[in-house]
């Protein structure tokens, strides 16, 4: 079978198999669909939720690594009882993140990532109580700009809003470890 293809003004003749990508002719997820006889909605809807599952599975792994990185802080006899305690509240938030991320992962069809076995954790720098906050305060700047890059290019605005609900819990984990440590809670008027 071959299907007429105009490009650029330019009609020419393809069968299946050059369509599918033997002879190197891409063709996008919603140029396929409408070959299969899929609307481009239905194509940009698989399209977005794939899109969000690898997002939200990006998101769950930095969670994950969160989880650890307090479960590291608190075993590490390096805080004191209110800060410790702190600790555990926040990865409590990290495990609720990861909770909700990894449920919305499963009902969009996709696979949850597993924590790794092992972080890679700059340990050997880690002497003090301050040590511990400056990693942790580091850690949730990461995950403020993660979830500020991420909101935008979800599909599923839901999905979006939920993420920038994330990303205030995030930010004001950063703005308070900053404040323990001495530091200007909130050193900008944006996140960059």
């Amino acid at each position: 079978m071959s299907f007429l293809i105009r490009t650029d003004g330019v009609t020419t003749s393809a069968g299946r198999r050059a369509l599918l990508g033997g002879s190197g002719l891409l063709l996008s997820g919603t140029a396929v669909a409408l070959l299969a006889g899929r609307s481009v909605r239905a194509a940009e809807r698989a399209g977005s939720a794939a899109q969000d599952t690898r997002i939200l599975n990006t998101a769950l792994g930095a969670e994950l690594e969160a989880i650890a990185a307090y479960q590291l802080g608190a075993d590490s006899g390096l805080l004191q009882k209110p800060v410790r305690d702190l600790a555990l509240t926040f990865q409590g938030q990290h495990r609720a993140h990861a909770d909700l991320l990894a449920s919305t992962v499963t009902k969009l069809g996709g696979k949850p990532v597993a924590a790794k076995d092992k972080y890679n954790f700059p340990t050997e720098t880690l002497k003090t109580q301050a040590d511990v906050l400056r990693f942790a305060a580091m850690l949730e700047k990461g995950a403020v700009s993660a979830y500020l890059g991420a909101v935008p290019v979800f599909g599923n605005r839901d999905l979006a809003k939920a993420a920038a609900s994330i990303l205030g819990d995030e930010a004001m984990h950063w703005a308070i470890l900053r404040n323990a440590l001495g530091e200007v809670p909130v050193p900008e008027a944006f996140v960059a």
